[in-house]
């Protein structure tokens, strides 16, 4: 009876199969590296910064 599973809800299982659940897995950092978090940083800083000269430029051209 080697190689056979005895009982199926008893949690053996055959050695010879493999399972993904035989591995031991890590979550992977869920973060991108950081000269993507810069770049990320710096447009969220231009676009700031583009929202507040259209603004600037709109209040100007209303005025004259």
């Amino acid at each position: 009876m080697e190689g056979k599973v005895e009982y199926a809800y008893s949690g053996a299982r055959d050695p010879g199969r493999r399972t993904i659940g035989d591995m031991l897995w890590s979550d992977p950092e869920n973060e991108p590296p950081k000269e993507l978090r810069d770049m990320q940083d710096m447009l969220r800083r231009l676009g700031v910064l583009m929202a507040l000269a259209m603004l600037l430029a709109m209040i100007v051209l209303g005025v004259m």
